[in-house]
């Protein structure tokens, strides 16, 4: 199920984690082999991406909401 990115944080490894609309948390990596993802490395990059939709595997398996 496809969730719009609410914000970002920072996990204990120093990867960016999406925080999604409905409570779940999604690693955003730029390190390939990964997904590339450039945007994630600056601040205006991640800025520029709230609002945008990932989908949400957390959602389809119907987890429950993540904390910090």
């Amino acid at each position: 199920m496809e969730q719009p990115i609410a914000g970002f944080h920072l996990d204990e490894a120093s990867h960016w984690v999406a925080e999604l609309a409905c409570g779940h948390f999604q690693h955003v990596r730029h390190h390939p082999p990964w997904v590339e993802r450039p945007w994630v490395i600056t601040k205006a990059g991640r800025t520029s991406m709230l609002g945008q939709r990932l989908n949400c595997k957390k959602c389809d398996a119907g987890a429950p909401p993540d904390h910090l």
